[in-house]
């Protein structure tokens, strides 16, 4: 009887049988822990569970994977190191847990500690794990995890299938990740998603159109991801006039609804281009209030295309939403000091100081050999780090000469001497990565970086410059989208 109220997740019901209950079982006690971890919640399983007389492996895994759920590393991490002993299950919530929450290094770590005592991976593992190398942009991780999988005959069904496609997608091989899914013999409505989203980081608005059409004759029907998807392909590649047609169909062709993602996917490609009276119309029209998302994709437009004005108001609607976001004032600081309002530029970075407020540091990430290498912007603490400032003096003397490239200072968005910005430039985190990628790669080898932060135009020009001058092919991913330089020429055509 418990059994049937916890499955229709009716608690309430459910704990007065269990209340009455003259002899409990651990059975009786794990499914009234695994129905209160269902439903949220946690602090009633974990009372539970504290106060069960018995515990097994299911009780534990019970109260493992409820911890998960909410998202609290700690809790999961602190319940899993108290585990008198462990299963497979019990492995994978917590590598379930670092990937959820942005913690790549720590699922990737943990894997090599399953492995080690023993622990087969299963379906579930590959997932997770696959998942954390996409997130850091692990190319050769990601390829020894695939070879895992097939020597070790773990089923490529459409949910591993899915999960390769995005991390060769997001690891910057479009070219395997569609090699992955054309191999798939079933794909669900996910499957499609994930890459068609990937041609779309990358820039390929016609493969992803192509991709959108197939979906269909296929007899997958597109949702409200797919759409998304679709428009984001459609802002990468500046294509306004297909990016608003494919709103507006939405609906009358689709039976879809428009969300505020989807106008905020359409609001960006507007903004991007420069079409900032149509992004505030749009904002105007919309059926619901803009997200912060949406707002913030105005703004980056006001501060690429200098309207200052704009930007001052939209800025300041987006600190009075998101009074914690970093970005945001950053982003109207930024504005102002590119209209050499100095004063008010400081105002805002000493409003972030009283609220306590920390820029996220840009980080710049490059795998070699397995290994991920992490970079900050002006960073001494590679232990390489004497051999990477000689490299990055070498590329900027060659670039000098060879081309006569100059810093683009109008990056520095602080009140400093012309010197000192150029010096700041230099020692941006992508360009310390791509020097370490010099020094270390095969000339034939792609140099395959990923930052967090958007790109700025000094780092991309420059970036350019190196392709050309060193004849190296250099991937970046960014905040928005993939980067393929070749020979001078990025991919994106300057539109980021």
């Amino acid at each position: 009887m418990i059994d049937g109220y916890v499955k229709r997740g009716e608690m309430g019901h459910a704990r007065i049988v269990f209340d009455r209950m003259v002899c409990r079982d651990v059975i009786s006690w794990n499914t009234m822990i695994n129905g209160y971890a269902i439903v949220g919640k946690i602090d009633e399983a974990k009372r539970l569970f504290d106060e069960m007389p018995e515990r097994n492996l299911v009780s534990w895994n019970s109260m493992l994977a409820g911890f998960v759920k909410c998202g609290n590393v700690e809790d999961v991490f602190g319940l899993f190191s108290e585990m008198p002993c462990r299963d497979v299950v019990s492995w994978n919530s917590m590598l379930a847990c670092y990937a959820q929450c942005g913690k790549p290094n720590e699922a990737l770590a943990l894997f090599d500690q399953m492995r080690a005592v023993g622990v087969k991976p299963t379906e579930p593992t590959v997932v997770s794990l696959l998942s954390a190398c996409a997130h850091l942009g692990a190319l050769d991780k990601g390829l020894h995890l695939h070879t895992y999988i097939n020597d070790n005959r773990i089923e490529v069904n459409s949910i591993v299938g899915t999960a390769l496609v995005d991390m060769y997608a997001k690891c910057g091989k479009i070219s395997l990740a569609t090699q992955v899914f054309n191999a798939m013999e079933s794909k669900d409505v996910l499957a499609w998603n994930t890459i068609i989203a990937g041609m779309a980081i990358h820039g390929h608005l016609k493969e992803a159109q192509q991709l959108f059409k197939e979906m269909k004759e296929a007899g997958v029907e597109p949702n409200d991801v797919t759409f998304v998807a679709m428009l984001s392909a459609c802002s990468h590649a500046g294509m306004v006039d297909e990016g608003q047609k494919l709103l507006d169909c939405m609906s009358s062709s689709y039976g879809i609804e428009p969300k505020v993602e989807h106008y905020g996917c359409v609001i960006d490609l507007l903004a991007r281009a420069g079409l900032l009276e149509e992004a505030m119309e749009l904002i105007g029209t919309m059926p619901m209030e803009p997200n912060p998302s949406a707002l913030g994709a105005l703004l980056g437009g006001c501060r690429i295309h200098g309207n200052y004005e704009l930007g001052e108001m939209v800025g300041k609607r987006l600190i009075n939403l998101q009074p914690c976001h970093s970005g945001r004032y950053i982003l109207l600081s930024n504005i102002y000091a590119a209209a050499k309002k100095w004063d008010d530029a400081r105002k805002v970075r000493n409003l972030m100081k009283v609220n306590g407020i920390s820029k996220v540091p840009g980080v710049s990430v490059i795998e070699l050999k397995g290994m991920v290498h992490r970079f900050v912007a002006g960073d001494w603490s590679h232990p390489e780090s004497n051999k990477i400032y000689e490299k990055l003096n070498e590329i900027h003397t060659r670039l000098k000469s060879a081309i006569g490239y100059s810093a683009d200072t109008a990056n520095v968005l602080l009140d400093m001497e012309e010197e000192d910005k150029e010096h700041a430039l230099a020692v941006h985190s992508e360009k310390l990565a791509i020097a370490y990628g010099l020094l270390h790669l095969d000339s034939k080898e792609a140099i395959r970086i990923v930052k967090n932060l958007r790109v700025c135009s000094d780092c991309h020009h420059v970036t350019k410059l190196i392709s050309k001058v060193y004849g190296r092919e250099i991937i970046v991913r960014d905040r928005n989208r993939f980067h393929h330089f070749e020979d001078g020429e990025c991919s994106c055509l300057d539109f980021w």
